[in-house]
């Protein structure tokens, strides 16, 4: 079993930043592919960033590339979402999961098997 507990969220102004932290326990593994997810209000829940164990493979949707870096720290077991330039539909809360089978660095909800309770990222324009 691994837990994820995400922190750092809050309410920034347009143009602001914002770093979230997933911290991991349980059995984890560095193998693990860690994803960021999120769910603004009235929609699903969607896809941000993923990294592989490596930490060099790391993948964005499209709308948050050049905004959002995704790093993870596996000697601490964290993993961590920069968010920069942050824009009103970036409110969301904002979800970590991982993948313990890592064959490939997801971007599907159902390829993940843990989640934590989520952080919730409000940005007013």
């Amino acid at each position: 079993q691994v837990q994820l507990v995400e922190s750092g969220g809050g309410s920034v102004q347009a143009g602001g930043s914002l770093r979230l932290s997933c911290a991991a326990s349980g059995r984890t593994s560095s193998n693990y592919v860690m994803g960021w997810f999120r769910r603004a209000p009235g929609k699903e829940r969607e896809f941000v960033a993923a990294i592989r164990w490596n930490g060099r493979n790391v993948y964005y949707e499209d709308s948050v590339k050049g905004r959002f870096t995704m790093s993870r720290d596996n000697a601490k077991n964290m993993v961590y979402l920069q968010m920069n330039s942050l824009k009103p539909e970036d409110t969301a809360v904002y979800y970590c999961a991982a993948d313990p089978i890592g064959l490939r660095v997801g971007v599907r909800e159902n390829e993940y098997y843990y989640w934590g309770q989520g952080t919730q990222v409000t940005v007013s324009s």
